[in-house]
């Protein structure tokens, strides 16, 4: 067995010198029963640790667990009831049928079903089914800045983050990319409160209470001040705005195309099957 194992790495230490062809002889490397483990069966990671480790035991121990696995297998085969055999034959068969099948309607729906989604499509679908989109948390569109304590003209920056007048925001933008440790609007899209909560230093224990009453905020320790600026904010058991939903409408209508191709594909050669009495009935 080591003078096997160190043949092998000998290949492995020397690319090119020796080249394997298909009509070449496989080389052997263990053996259970019938059964033979080849040298091109070790997967490529096994060979290239053994290479980096410059050791024959990550070959040695790939060899004894496919050993060890192979041996409770024919053991198994060996020792399992007629009827355990022929259950485990037929959720092979089974299981072999659904991933041809799958592969199958995978290769159809890549080749033939459209997946381009219009706006106007995913509208309508939110207007139609706006009801079915609850929020199961408070969200918000907002503004978050810290910065140090020390930085300057923290004050004048206080009044830019209530503003929502765009040269003023194009003011506060320069200084944060100068002196704020965090300058984040998050995209201008909807986040969780629970999100932004994680960013300030106070903990907000009553959120609803709070959104009502905030559209800014701020809060100081010894080291950086945190201001936030709320621009929007739905709160939970309310019907989600459009923009956050807007991904989930597109998944949803992109499942509901692909089960409707599925239905179309299969329903397709069904019929066609009956036409040429290719299935029957009996």
């Amino acid at each position: 067995m080591n003078k096997i194992i160190f043949f092998i790495l000998l290949i492995l230490t020397v690319p090119g010198c020796i080249q394997f062809k298909k009509n070449e002889k496989r080389i052997p490397v263990a053996k259970v029963s019938d059964v033979i483990l080849y040298y091109d069966q070790i997967p490529d990671l096994v060979r290239q640790g053994a290479l980096e480790s410059d050791s024959i035991s990550v070959i040695q121990n790939y060899i004894n667990k496919w050993a060890k696995k192979e041996l409770v297998y024919q053991r198994a085969k060996d020792n399992l009831s007629a009827d355990l055999k022929t259950s485990i034959e037929r959720q092979l068969d089974e299981t072999r049928a659904n991933l041809v099948i799958y592969q199958y309607q995978r290769q159809m729906m890549l080749e033939k079903m459209d997946t381009v989604i219009a706006e106007e499509e995913i509208e309508s679908y939110y207007n139609a089914n706006s009801n079915s989109f609850i929020l199961s948390s408070n969200i918000v569109k907002a503004l978050f800045i810290k910065i140090p304590v020390e930085a300057p003209n923290i004050y004048r920056i206080k009044l830019l983050t209530r503003s929502n007048h765009q040269t003023n925001l194009q003011e506060l933008e320069s200084y944060c990319f100068q002196f704020a440790e965090k300058f984040d609007d998050f995209g201008e899209n909807w986040i969780t409160m629970d999100r932004l909560s994680v960013e300030l230093q106070d903990e907000i224990e009553n959120q609803e209470s709070f959104l009502k009453r905030n559209t800014y905020f701020e809060t100081t320790d010894s080291n950086s001040v945190y201001l936030l600026s709320i621009r929007d904010y739905r709160l939970r058991s309310s019907i989600a705005p459009y923009e956050y939903v807007k991904e989930d409408i597109k998944r949803i209508i992109l499942n509901n195309r692909r089960f409707d191709f599925i239905q179309a594909l299969e329903n397709g050669i069904y019929n066609e099957a009956l036409k040429e009495n290719s299935f029957k009935i009996f």
